[in-house]
């Protein structure tokens, strides 16, 4: 059976052209952020001040965003509170100065201003249609910033996945030169083992031969574990075993000196010498039989 050719390479000098590309493009791409598309504006700002002959440092004022210098966006947001809070603040005292000049105007004039009924309903309508389509224009603004917003979001996530994959892409050629390094020294130990049977065998009989030694490793984990289960049970049968051969131990020391005990008994006797167990058995015998006499039993 023939081995599955692998998948054509490309070519080297074509893989190391496409990754100096990437770096090359990578490090001349300027990383654009709102601090550095407000660099351009801040720098418009003050060429726009020197033309107009503002070149006094007292005339640039402290709440100018040209003379900030955030470079955070928890201090643009911060900035960004403060200066909706000056808006409404400034909002309020316009208005309240043009109404205060408004009245004073129509008082002292000659003849002086009379307003109708009439004209208060129809100005206070007027405002009401202004107000509601200032308020659409504020939904529709919102709703901008918001696409916009999310989009911004969505481009840094997308920028940041280029910039990981970019990374990992300059990291390739190394790993890829140890992969083949590997596969050299796995390609000189087939050559040097070529002569055994299992080493030469093409993928599919390969893995039937590893289907077949798991299915036997298995088979003795199995068998390990039946023999695992019974081994609490035959400890104990050991133990037991043991005890009753303890105990026959002791029982054969018994026999022994008894019969050692015997044998130099039996050894005095046959030289002349009177046994004293022997007499004393005698002596018991004699007394049993005269009870049994005088008894009558």
């Amino acid at each position: 059976m023939p081995r599955a050719l692998s998948p054509n390479k490309p070519p080297a000098p074509a893989a190391k052209e496409a990754l100096l590309t990437l770096q090359t493009t990578t490090a001349n791409r300027e990383a654009y952020t709102i601090l550095k598309i407000s660099d351009a504006i801040s720098s418009s700002s003050t060429t726009t001040t020197t033309a107009a002959g503002t070149t006094d440092p007292a005339a640039a004022r402290t709440s100018d965003v040209s003379t900030t210098s955030l470079s955070t966006p928890a201090a643009l947001d911060a900035d960004l509170s403060h200066y909706r809070q000056l808006f409404a603040k400034l909002r309020f005292s316009y208005v309240e100065q043009v109404t205060k000049e408004k009245f004073i105007r129509a008082i002292v004039g000659d003849p002086p201003l009379i307003v109708a009924p009439g004209d208060i309903a129809e100005l206070e309508g007027e405002n009401a249609r202004a107000k509601a389509e200032l308020k659409g224009l504020k939904v529709e603004v919102a709703g901008v910033l918001g696409g916009l917003e999310e989009r911004g979001r969505g481009l840094a996530r997308r920028w940041e996945a280029v910039r990981r994959d970019a990374e990992r892409v300059g990291e390739l050629p190394g790993k890829i030169e140890r992969v083949e390094e590997r596969v050299g020294v796995l390609k000189g130990e087939v050559g040097r083992r070529a002569g055994e049977g299992t080493m030469g065998l093409p993928l599919g009989k390969t893995r039937e031969v590893v289907g077949e030694r798991r299915a036997v490793v298995e088979g003795l984990e199995r068998q390990l574990g039946v023999v695992g289960g019974q081994v609490p049970r035959k400890r104990k049968e050991v133990e037991r075993l043991r005890a009753e051969v303890a105990a026959l131990e002791v029982k054969r020391g018994n026999c022994l000196a008894a019969a050692r005990e015997a044998k130099r008994r039996r050894e005095d006797a046959q030289g002349g010498g009177e046994d004293e167990l022997e007499a004393r058995g005698r002596w018991e015998r004699a007394s049993e039989a005269v009870l049994r006499e005088v008894l009558g039993v």
